[in-house]
């Protein structure tokens, strides 16, 4: 990989792209049951265990703002398995906890998951291919989700798992692949002089630091992080209830249709934004970025109007809000950030950014969590998505734009 850059944005692809996708096998397969003949205390059970697994992911995210940006290359691999470690502990207690007192076990479960993404991230940053190797590493979240809820019903269904016993099996099923992807992403050696000098040079940032970026940057900052809130409540809530949407769709034909859906939306996605990763200049590569977002919360909009209009099949509405919310999502994860620190030559980390930007996207999809269970609203999670995709197609464009005329000006400060 040091003498091949092919070989090391192979490799390094594959191995970021294989390491997150094991960590949704310690995540998401429990999302794949209903629970539905349990509830405590006028609750459904299934809202209380996504709940609690969402406020340790919140947690997590919160605590990695330290921790993300202040992990030391050596430690990365080292973290990673530690975490996902415990994550599956939990997992390992869920059922031999009684209900409703294992709803804890997800809380913990979810604790430490919230950090792994940065520390992935933190391989593949600041490099003149960090793009493509971001989009190959986004293309994870898209697809291993889905993949992971097939594996968990195909458990419960054919191999006859319970639907407490299936997350551990699952989280299980995956840790020889997690430990050779961490084994290769290990290896992968920091960016060269070169790559400094087309994205500035990657390096922990302490809390003087982290608090120098944000006094400096702030105002467009927070523009950009507001829009990724309704994204990230929005893919969220798409990605976890999905089971109980597509059945209220008449759309559940059988297990592999999570997988069909996330295979489509993964494959639209990394094709639109292969195309541009080859742009040079951060400044010019910051903006188009920023345009994509906002393309992207305008197809969920349109997508759902067509599908209210009766001219999307439902499977299909699924497919295409998917592909709206993941073409502007997927940026934010991958090459947004990272673009930025490069525009405005900051010596950093782009996962300090990241993981502040997801900690208040999970607090904000924690908030909706406690308000349907505290409420007990009689809406379905298909209205939610539904009313959620027109608000992402108004609101997050408007803050784009916003954001798009902060640091432009702040580009002509800069090269004043």
């Amino acid at each position: 990989m040091s003498q091949n850059p092919s070989a090391l944005a192979v490799l390094a692809t594959l191995a970021a792209f294989g390491a997150y996708s094991c960590m949704y096998a310690f995540r998401k397969p429990f999302t794949a049951a209903t629970y539905s003949q349990f509830s405590f205390w006028g609750f459904d059970y299934k809202v209380l265990l996504v709940l609690a697994q969402t406020v340790g992911y919140t947690l997590s995210k919160f605590i990695g703002i330290k921790v993300v940006a202040e992990v030391r290359p050596t430690n990365r691999a080292w973290i990673i398995l530690a975490l996902i470690g415990f994550s599956e502990g939990a997992l390992l207690l869920f059922p031999l906890v009684p209900a409703p007192a294992n709803v804890v076990c997800l809380f913990f479960n979810g604790l430490p998951l919230g950090m792994i993404w940065g520390i992935v991230f933190g391989f593949l940053e600041g490099r003149k291919v960090s793009d493509l190797l971001g989009l190959g590493l986004s293309i994870s979240f898209i697809v291993a989700s889905d993949v992971m809820k097939s594996v968990g019903r195909i458990l419960m269904d054919q191999w006859h798992v319970s639907e407490f016993w299936m997350p551990a099996v699952t989280g299980a099923l995956f840790a020889p692949l997690l430990l050779l992807c961490l084994w290769v992403l290990a290896q992968v050696p920091p960016p060269t002089s070169e790559d400094e000098v087309a994205r500035t040079k990657r390096v922990p940032m302490n809390a003087t630091a982290r608090w120098a970026f944000l006094r400096e940057y702030g105002l467009g900052l927070g523009f950009l992080i507001l829009a990724y809130v309704l994204l990230s409540v929005y893919r969220d809530l798409r990605d976890t209830f999905m089971v109980e949407i597509l059945r209220d769709l008449g759309a559940l034909k059988d297990n592999l249709v999570f997988t069909r859906v996330g295979l489509i939306v993964g494959l639209s996605v990394l094709v639109v934004l292969s195309f541009f990763w080859r742009i040079q200049d951060n400044r010019r590569a910051l903006f188009t970025y920023l345009s994509i977002i906002g393309a992207g919360a305008l197809v969920v909009g349109a997508s759902t109007m067509a599908f209210q209009f009766g001219l999307l099949a439902p499977f299909w509405w699924v497919v295409w809000t998917g592909v709206g919310a993941y073409l502007a999502y997927v940026p934010y994860n991958s090459v947004l950030f990272d673009r930025l620190l490069g525009a405005f030559r900051v010596t950093g980390t782009s996962g300090f950014l990241i993981t502040l930007a997801d900690s208040f996207g999970y607090l904000s999809s924690a908030g909706l969590y406690i308000y349907r269970a505290v409420f007990k609203g009689t809406a379905s999670w298909l209205s939610f998505l539904t009313y959620g995709s027109y608000v992402v197609a108004l609101a997050v464009p408007v803050l784009l734009l916003l954001s798009i005329l902060y640091f432009r000006r702040r580009c002509r400060d800069f090269a004043g």
